[in-house]
Formats: structure tokens, C-alpha cells, sequence
């Protein structure tokens, strides 16, 4: 006798208890204390969520960095439908498809310098983890098959693969899976408001910087085949570095033969002002690892953008040469690439960037009134779209709240309360609007957490 499928229930949220509905699937981390306050989005469009009872929040966060020009943007859409249309899948161990070539060349045109080669993937973890193979084999094929550690600074995240994961520095992260691979390094990030080296800028020389030309000595620059950062550490608190600091980082690769890798997962894709953070701080790395924005959170898509002399390193006969030696079943997805390109060029045609860096300036303006009005502000820092406040029990002293007293996360659960996403931490909160955010959509969202830091205060949180 044959089997039968029933068809699935559909559960409605309406009919359960929200534990009961959310049991349903893996929750965030299966944390308890989310369970108890969950939220659960119904629809969106442009810069706003609803969630399923109706309430309306403005999206401080594009999802999670991801929708870069908005909710439900009609180009994007009608790109999809068209693709699948015609081509919905193509088989990457066979070769490509137009979709993903016209996406590549795009790329190439868009990125600064020499970045002209790209390897499209489906995820930030994955196209991270990508780079750090491209070095490694990179350095195998051009006839230094020692250099595989892999340089990276505390506080960073670069995914949730093992190798991705192994280069992140976030303790709270890494701990719970170690052990993680080998030939990882972490250095100190460029956290000047907090300097590891009690030191203040300008006039600290860029110790940071400086640091992780030592590190690479001291391990033998032989066995080194990248330094792996965001150009502005998100996880860190919005770690916006010094001018120098970057230049100083390609030049003291370039001294070493060591490869230099930018993960833009986040900065990437206009957020900063323009299209690459590369070119925000005026340096050309030999990757780029871009995603999250990419396709505007429409379909999963990621990219590793590579200098024309590394991925020459990669061409030969196959007798000789294996080739990149990586792949997945997804990658240079066609619908996925299809939503690449048209958010690329509602980013252009649009002139999305320079609407990033006009409010930016708007959004530096409204953090530093927040921070006149209220003195938990410590720090202002980030660049476009991407800001963030640190708070601190004492501006004087720049006293942390005790961690205990999480008071970054109760001022963005308030700011929940008032119908704002927004990234909270213990210790900061971060802004990263979709870049077509106007003007008054942008000051409700800075009004709205200057509202929420007012009720916490009063609220007595500080004592």
C-alpha cells in the first residue's frame, strides 16, 4: 500500500500561545528569556515592519543590515519574477549563467582598484570562509605552501562556519564551540575610545596597527597568508578606526607578501557613503567579502571580489594548476543574482550612496543632541548609515555600566516598546536604516530613541 503525506497544518498565531507558536521552530539561540517577549514580523514595505497584531516599527537595523534599498522595492521584485521566469537554477559545476556574469561584471565596475574577479556564495559565513581558502590556496600556488595563519582582530565576527567562526574574536561566540580550527591570530582592534594600550589618538603612533606587523614577525611572516577585518567592526561597537590605521594595514602587508582581506558583509553596499568601505578609507585590499545588502535580503547571495594578480594565480592548465579549490551547490544562484543587480542599480541610478552620506550627517547630528541631552552618551562613532552611541555610567571617568545592568539592551527594548528596531548591545546601540531612508523617516527613528533613553533614565536604571 502506498504511503500518503498529509498536508501540512497551518498553525495560526492567533489560536496559540506565543511559546506554543514559537516552540514550533528553533528560535533565536532557543533563548528562554526571548521566548517571553517574542516578535514576530508579518509584513513590511519601504523603511517599516508590522508585526502580527498590527503594531508598526521603523526599521533602524534594514532587517540586519540586509535591506539596502527597503521593504518590498518593486525593481527587485519584478527582477525575481522575470528570472524565474526563464532560469531559476543553473548548475555551478557545469559552468554559469548570464544572470551571474552580467552580476560579476557589475561588481567589477563598482569595486575600487583592481577588484575584478568575483566568486559568488550565499552567506557572509560562507564567503568569509571562502577568503580564507583563497588566501591559503594563493600562497600554495605561488610557491609558498607554509603561509596558512590567518590574522584577525578580538572582537570581530566573520561568521558561524568553522573557519569563519575560528577567525571571529567574539568570546561570547567562540567559547561555546571550542575547540576551533588552528592558524588563527587575534590582535586588538583600533577601539580608541577604549584603548587596550592606554593610549589616546593622534598621538599614539597607531599602536594597534603597528601591533599586527610585530605579531606577523613573530610568527614568521613565512607562515602568514592574510589579515582578515572589517573596516568598521560592527560587533565591537562600531569600531570606526583611525584614518591611518587602514593604510597602515596594506602597507605592512604589502611589506610582508601577506594578503589583505576586507569583510564588508556589513559595510558594504553603500552603507558607509559609498559603495565599498574601501574606498571610504582610500585602500585597496586584495579581497572584498560583500553580502547582506547585496541582494537586499530578497534572496540569501554574498561575493568575494578578488585583485586581477591573486586570481591570475589561479589560471592554468588542470594538469598543473587545480583551480580554486571551493564551491558550493547555490552559488551564482541566477534569481538570487537577478536581485543583485537590480538593487546595484537602484543604488546607483538612485544615487543611494550620497543619500547615505547625507544622512549620516543627519544621523550624527541627532546622536550628538541625544548625547547633550542625556550624559550616559560616552562615544559617537561610525560612518553613513552605519552609528552608533556607547553609553557609560560616567562621561568624566568613561565608566561602563556594570554588565549586570545591560543598560543598552533595556533602552533598545524600549525602544521596541515605541515601535523601533534598532541593534542594542549592553554597552551601545547602533543605527543602519535602509539606504532609502529620508529625512523625516530618519528623524522619527533618532526621536524615538532619544524617547526611550529618557523613560529608562527616569525609570531609575542608573541607580
Amino acid at each position: 500500500m502506498a504511503s500518503t503525506i498529509s498536508p501540512p497544518q497551518l498553525i495560526s498565531y492567533a489560536q496559540t500561545t506565543e511559546v506554543e507558536f514559537l516552540r514550533q521552530i528553533f528560535v533565536r539561540d532557543q533563548m528562554a528569556e526571548w521566548v517571553k517577549s517574542p516578535l514576530i514580523m508579518g509584513r513590511a514595505e519601504d523603511v517599516y515592519y508590522w508585526d502580527l497584531s498590527g503594531k508598526q516599527y521603523l526599521d533602524a537595523l534594514s532587517g540586519i543590515y540586509v535591506v539596502s534599498v527597503g521593504h518590498g522595492n518593486p525593481r527587485v521584485i519584478e527582477a525575481i519574477g522575470a528570472q524565474l521566469q526563464t532560469l531559476h537554477f543553473s548548475p555551478p559545476m557545469h559552468g554559469t549563467n548570464p544572470v551571474a556574469v552580467q552580476l560579476a561584471n557589475l561588481l567589477a565596475e563598482l569595486a575600487p582598484g583592481d577588484l575584478s574577479t568575483v566568486k559568488f556564495e550565499c552567506s557572509g559565513s560562507e564567503v568569509t570562509e571562502a577568503a580564507i581558502k583563497l588566501a591559503r590556496q594563493y600562497h600554495r600556488l605561488t610557491g609558498s605552501p607554509g603561509r596558512y595563519k590567518i590574522i584577525s582582530r578580538y572582537q570581530s565576527w566573520h561568521g558561524s562556519t568553522m573557519g569563519s567562526l575560528s577567525a571571529s574574536g567574539l568570546k561570547s561566540r567562540k567559547t561555546v564551540n571550542e575547540p576551533l580550527a588552528p592558524g588563527f591570530i587575534h590582535v586588538f582592534p583600533p577601539t580608541c575610545y577604549r584603548c587596550p594600550f592606554d593610549k589616546q589618538h593622534p598621538g599614539c603612533g597607531i599602536t594597534c596597527a603597528k601591533l599586527i606587523e610585530q605579531v606577523i614577525e613573530q610568527e614568521d611572516a613565512a607562515t602568514v597568508a592574510a589579515v582578515m577585518v572589517e573596516p568598521i567592526g560592527h560587533t565591537g561597537g562600531v569600531i570606526d578606526p583611525p584614518e591611518e590605521y587602514l593604510p597602515m594595514l596594506r602597507d605592512i602587508c604589502d611589506r610582508h607578501g601577506v594578503l589583505l582581506i576586507f569583510d564588508e558583509i556589513i559595510t558594504g553596499i553603500g552603507r558607509t557613503g559609498q559603495m565599498f568601505a574601501a574606498e571610504t578609507f582610500d585602500v585597496v585590499p586584495d579581497v572584498i567579502c560583500t553580502g547582506k545588502g547585496l541582494s537586499g535580503g530578497f534572496i540569501p547571495l554574498s561575493a568575494m571580489i578578488v585583485r586581477r594578480p591573486i586570481a591570475d594565480a589561479f589560471w592554468g592548465p588542470a594538469t598543473t594548476n587545480p583551480g580554486f579549490v571551493e564551491g558550493h551547490t547555490f552559488e551564482g544562484h541566477p534569481v538570487a543574482c537577478a536581485a543583485g543587480i537590480a538593487v546595484l542599480r537602484e543604488i546607483v541610478e538612485r544615487d543611494l550612496c550620497a543619500n547615505a552620506r547625507e544622512r549620516g550627517a543627519q544621523l550624527r547630528e541627532g546622536f550628538e543632541r541625544i548625547a547633550a541631552r542625556h550624559g550616559v552618551v560616552g562615544d559617537i562613532r561610525g560612518r553613513g548609515l552605519l552609528q552608533c552611541l556607547e553609553f557609560v555610567e560616567d562621561r568624566a571617568t568613561r565608566r561602563a555600566f556594570a554588565a549586570e545592568r545591560a543598560f543598552g539592551v533595556r533602552v533598545g527594548r524600549r525602544a521596541l516598546e515605541h515601535g523601533l528596531l534598532c541593534r542594542f548591545d549592553p554597552h551601545w546601540i547602533a543605527f543602519g536604516p535602509p539606504l532609502v531612508v529620508t529625512e523625516e523617516q530618519l528623524a522619527q527613528m533618532i526621536g524615538v530613541l532619544d524617547a526611550a533613553i529618557g523613560d529608562e533614565l527616569r525609570s531609575g536604571s542608573r541607580g
